[in-house]
């Protein structure tokens, strides 16, 4: 089992950056998928980005590429979503996700992860 706990949220101009980590317990850390998600009120969670166990595979969500990196430091047991050229209709709840893999794959779908973490909130003003 691995808990999951987000970071680096807040508020910032349009065209800004934020960075936002996912620390995750385990010692097995690095034989999760992880992806990040946001969700705003009332709505299902929406895929933004996804990594593989090893890092070597990525994945975004078409509105975001280019503009998101997503990374992870299995050292650290940490994954981190680098956010830059932010727009306001980037505003929503961050949530890391993991589910431990026998493969190099990316998950895409919300209901492919096991563990959730409570989410970071990101606001971009005009």
């Amino acid at each position: 089992q691995v808990k999951l706990v987000e970071s680096g949220g807040g508020l910032v101009q349009a065209g800004g950056s934020l960075r936002l980590s996912c620390a995750a317990s385990g010692r097995t850390f690095s034989t999760y998928t992880v992806g990040w998600f946001r969700q705003a009120p009332g709505k299902e969670h929406e895929f933004v980005a996804a990594i593989s166990r090893s890092g070597g595979n990525t994945a975004y969500e078409d509105i975001v590429k280019g503009r998101f990196t997503i990374s992870r430091d299995n050292a650290k047991n940490m994954v981190y979503l680098q956010m830059d050229s932010l727009k306001p209709e980037d505003t929503d709840v961050y949530l890391c996700a993991a589910r431990a893999t026998w493969s190099n794959i990316v998950l895409i779908t919300a209901s492919g992860y096991d563990y959730w973490g409570q989410g970071t909130q990101v606001s971009v003003s005009p």
